[in-house]
């Protein structure tokens, strides 16, 4: 087996992560209670309060996300 062969793919789209790295990513996020929704039909997500202390810890800063 090639080293390749463990390589799992990640695909960049646009300026965001997507395809099952980025689907699986999304449902961590949410599951962990970092992201969340004002009501369940709604499309958009935000961050929580739990969310912006764990993202801010991970180093990232969350200044840089448009509204």
């Amino acid at each position: 087996m090639k080293n390749n062969d463990k390589l799992k793919p990640a695909k960049l789209c646009y300026e965001h992560i997507g395809g099952k790295l980025g689907q699986l990513l999304l449902e961590a996020l949410i599951e962990k209670g970092w992201l969340a929704k004002t009501d369940p039909s709604d499309k958009n997500l935000y961050i929580t309060a739990l969310g912006e202390s764990q993202l801010t810890a991970f180093g990232i800063d969350l200044s840089q996300i448009k509204s």
